[in-house]
């Protein structure tokens, strides 16, 4: 058989949607599981973004559009960008684009194969996963558990080279929740203009925070030079399954990401785009309900984990994940989350799924669980470790 692309090789793709599959597999079998794997909000679509997509689609909206996104969803976004942001892009410097392809779109047009990517780890698999197939070369810096996982510049800045060519901050953080402190991020913002490189801010949670206040890059040169802001209706609006998402950057690489998508992708569904016009520009007061609820869910959860011998865990601060300690118990995070699935039910991540440097940990999804789920789920890890 003739041998694949080095490309398709290097393909790493998301190991947690392996996972989801699996417990899938053991559902139909007729086991019992608890989803704790998926970063997906068990919340509805808001209802006047699910009838703006109707509309449209009773309008027969359903054709081609341009490939950078209709401009009634990219001024929603500039408006949103205004409103929490305090500076309103151009239209040049919005892409509508789905969020995960943000990160591989903006990598291939800042950065050549050979040349370095500085990301967090543990962090989201699609940065390491986009580095590796198309022929980059990672450069993890680990978020500590004595910071809470911040991201921190000084070990940053350590690893700048002359090959460097982006760096990548996520705030708040996936796996761990953390959030950056304004210092932090400035301190990634001045590293990124003194050494002139490309800097991805993803901020898809910046609205899932618990008493804190959200901190973007973009504060130091409004997107115009250096700072593209990744962001996504599937967290905060509970639309994973629409796929949309936006980045904000300077138009000369927005432009060249927006023909990559144009080549790939050719457009979204303008009936998708209106949905999500509907949800940046809609009425926002639901979300404090939300954050609410997630905010009880977490508390529930970080304290039962917390009370359990042989697990300990750092109270996160934003996002709605988990990223519990697990060293003590004699397992790696591999064993225990296998071991877990299989004589519990309960399905999460190893934090293997989110590079080397979580190899001690797992992550629990709590925005996919109840309360009431949350309980039956510390009882099984409870029973599980006195086993242990």
């Amino acid at each position: 058989m003739k041998q694949l692309s080095k490309i398709a090789d290097n393909l790493l793709g998301q190991p947690m949607f392996g996972l989801l599959s699996r417990a899938k597999e053991m559902e139909r079998a007729g086991r019992k599981i608890i989803h704790f794997e998926i970063g997906d909000p068990i919340f509805n679509s808001p209802s006047h973004v699910i009838n703006a997509a109707k509309t449209a689609l009773d309008n027969n909206l359903t054709h081609y559009t341009g490939s950078m996104g209709i401009i009634e969803l990219r001024e929603a976004v500039a408006d949103y960008i205004e409103l929490n942001y305090g500076f309103k892009p151009s239209l040049g410097q919005v892409l509508i684009c789905p969020a995960n392809a943000v990160i591989d779109f903006v990598s291939r047009c800042v950065v050549n194969p050979g040349e370095e990517i500085i990301y967090p780890d543990p962090g989201f698999p699609t940065y390491y996963s986009v580095i590796n197939y198309n022929g980059m070369i990672p450069v993890p810096i680990q978020v500590k558990e004595e910071n809470s996982f911040r991201m921190n510049p000084g070990d940053v800045a350590k690893k700048i080279t002359d090959k460097t060519r982006l760096i990548i901050i996520n705030t708040p953080q996936n796996p761990t929740g953390a959030v950056m402190t304004k210092e932090e991020v400035a301190g990634m913002a001045n590293i990124s203009k003194e050494r002139d490189i490309y800097l991805l801010s993803d901020e898809v949670y910046s609205k899932i925070i618990f008493g804190k206040s959200h901190y973007s890059a973009s504060a130091e040169d409004q997107c115009k030079e250096r700072t593209i802001i990744l962001g996504s209706l599937s967290k905060i609006y509970s639309m994973s399954g629409w796929r949309l998402g936006y980045a904000v950057g300077p138009e000369k690489v927005i432009q060249k990401m927006g023909l990559l998508l144009e080549t790939i992708i050719s457009c979204l569904p303008p009936f998708v785009q209106l949905g999500g016009r509907a949800a940046l520009l809609g009425d926002q007061n639901f979300l404090t309900e939300r954050i609410k609820i997630l905010k009880e869910r977490r508390d529930l959860l970080i304290q039962g984990l917390n009370n359990i011998p042989g697990i300990s865990c750092v109270l996160p601060e934003g996002a709605f994940y988990a990223f519990p300690n697990i060293k003590n118990t004699g397992l790696n995070a591999d064993e225990y989350s296998e071991k877990l699935l299989r004589e519990t039910g309960v399905c999460l991540l190893p934090g293997t799924c989110f590079g080397e440097f979580g190899k001690d940990h797992i992550r629990l999804c709590y925005a996919s669980a109840d309360l009431k789920m949350i309980e039956e789920t510390l009882n099984k890890i409870k029973e599980f470790h006195k086993k242990l």
